[in-house]
């Protein structure tokens, strides 16, 4: 379960324990918020497991610290991403490129190469889940996050490309697609003036709630959903609906 030091990855990480999963709570930078979410998890045995996700190249060393303290990985959660605002007429040449760079390294690179190292386990053990975190942006855009957009995008197409690649494997994977979402970071932004619009974007005028987006991850990790992998699941009250 990577990025579940808090938010939305907290709250899949609360949900996936009280169904009887071990949990390994990632986190980048904030072992103590890491350390805390651990301990607040149903049953025993949780694991709390830091790696920089900046670098793709940590994926590899992280999902195997995993499986040499559990034993087995049956279901993984890209969770960790970054929302790094540059508008395209605000920011220079330089800056345009680092920010793009920047975001893809985390919220597509590092879910290309945890996808890859978990699936070489999963197929070892017969099977598993691959769950990627997208997001609405990814189909009506982001104009002040151009590559967050893009990055979602790209996450939920490899995510089809895997569900056919990995079916004969018993690997199963799917994505979901959250709009906005009323996390810790995104209250000052929901307090603000512009909170209510930002809940009349949804005709049910209001924004998910972490545990939402945790109850369907939860149905996607077991047995009930093998006939949604490739799915892209929207999460958006109706905020944004496409064919």
């Amino acid at each position: 379960m990577t990025g579940a030091s808090r938010g939305i990855g907290a709250a899949i990480a609360s949900a996936l324990a009280e169904r009887g999963a071990r949990v390994v709570v990632h986190y980048g930078h904030a072992k103590e918020l890491a350390v805390k979410v651990a301990e607040n998890l149903a049953g025993s045995d949780h694991l709390v497991v830091g790696a920089n996700l900046a670098n793709p190249d940590a994926a590899d060393d992280f999902i195997e610290s995993v499986v040499d303290q559990t034993g087995r990985l049956d279901v993984l959660v890209n969770n960790a991403g970054i929302f790094v605002p540059h508008p395209p007429m605000a920011v220079d040449a330089d800056d345009w490129l680092f920010k793009w760079e920047q975001t893809l390294a985390v919220n597509l690179l590092s879910p290309a190469a945890l996808c890859h190292s978990a699936a070489k386990i999963m197929a070892e053990q017969g099977g598993g889940r691959i769950i990627n975190i997208g997001s609405r942006g990814a189909f009506r855009g982001e104009p002040e996050c151009p590559a967050y957009a893009a990055s979602k995008a790209g996450l939920h197409a490899m995510s089809q490309s895997l569900a056919v690649a990995l079916a004969p494997e018993g690997i199963l994977v799917y994505a979901v697609a959250p709009g906005f979402v009323a996390t810790d970071m995104a209250q000052e932004l929901l307090d603000s003036d512009k909170g209510a619009g930002i809940r009349a974007q949804s005709p049910l005028g209001r924004v998910a709630q972490p545990e939402e987006i945790a109850e369907t991850v939860c149905f996607l990790a077991s047995s009930k959903a093998e006939f949604l992998s490739g799915g892209i699941i929207d999460i958006n009250g109706a905020s944004y609906l496409r064919s």
